[in-house]
């Protein structure tokens, strides 16, 4: 399966609304370093660039390449899984070999699909800058949106009819000339540059939108703990509430004091 045999599917379930996507480089080694919004994401951007004289690469969540009807096409245009349990090493490699030898990368930068209640991008993850400083390559920031409304990721409800909007608006490369290019890049570094690129994004992505982001990016990893405290708090309170109601009870007694 390729893109040719995509674009009829997404041309009869979405509708296209692309801006800036002359900044996408022509050839070279480039990272596309887009939000994620849907499962179908990689086909949405496969269909941009290949109208834009491009073939992409991704560098993915292994999960994708399960589902049916994604699954068969990253596989056959070889894209690059990214296992969990291998902290993606073998992934990065490929992925920066991949841009060395001239290929256009898709970097989903927040790792997986947002859980950002609203939809907005979430913190990113490291990938898209290791890769930009060890190759020296060109990150061009992707905002999207609309593509979660077609195949809503969580839910996982495919809805073609009516067809879909998908936006998305391709901003310019990501000034990254001050820090190290290198193999090995210092963590300081690393993080310098993957908040770069997050900020370009969700300003791409308010621009579609025409609304204000949030002030501070959802963290799955803050989220999981206030979930966590949340639910011991609830378990601790209706024992701290039984006390304050007997306080005899904390005491050992009755709750009857003697003269």
């Amino acid at each position: 399966m390729s893109v040719p045999l995509v674009k009829p599917f997404l041309k009869a379930t979405t509708k296209q609304r692309w801006e800036g996507a002359e900044n996408i480089p022509t050839s070279g080694g480039v990272i596309l370093a887009m939000n994620h919004v849907s499962h179908i994401d990689p086909l949405t951007a496969a269909h941009i660039t290949w109208d834009h004289g491009r073939l992409s690469r991704y560098l993915a969540k292994a999960s994708l390449f399960k589902i049916k009807v994604v699954g068969p096409v990253l596989r056959a245009a070889g894209q690059i899984p990214v296992e969990r349990a291998s902290a993606g090493a073998d992934a990065l490699k490929a992925a920066i070999d991949a841009v060395n030898d001239g290929k256009l990368i898709v970097v989903y930068v927040e790792g997986s699909i947002t859980k950002d209640p609203d939809g907005w991008p979430m913190v990113g993850k490291s990938g898209a800058a290791r890769i930009a400083l060890a190759t020296g390559a060109p990150v061009i920031p992707v905002g999207q949106w609309g593509a979660q409304f077609l195949f809503n990721g969580y839910e996982k409800k495919f809805r073609p009819f009516p067809r879909k909007l998908v936006q998305m608006k391709v901003g310019t490369p990501i000034d990254l000339s001050d820090l190290e290019h290198s193999d090995r890049p210092a963590v300081e570094d690393v993080n310098l540059a993957t908040d770069r690129i997050m900020s370009a994004i969700v300003g791409l992505v308010a621009d579609i939108r025409g609304e204000e982001p949030p002030a501070e990016l959802y963290d799955p990893r803050k989220a999981r703990k206030a979930a966590r405290e949340a639910e011991q708090a609830a378990k601790t309170e209706p024992a701290e509430q039984k006390e304050q109601a007997d306080p005899g009870a904390a005491n050992g007694s009755d709750g009857v004091s003697e003269a």
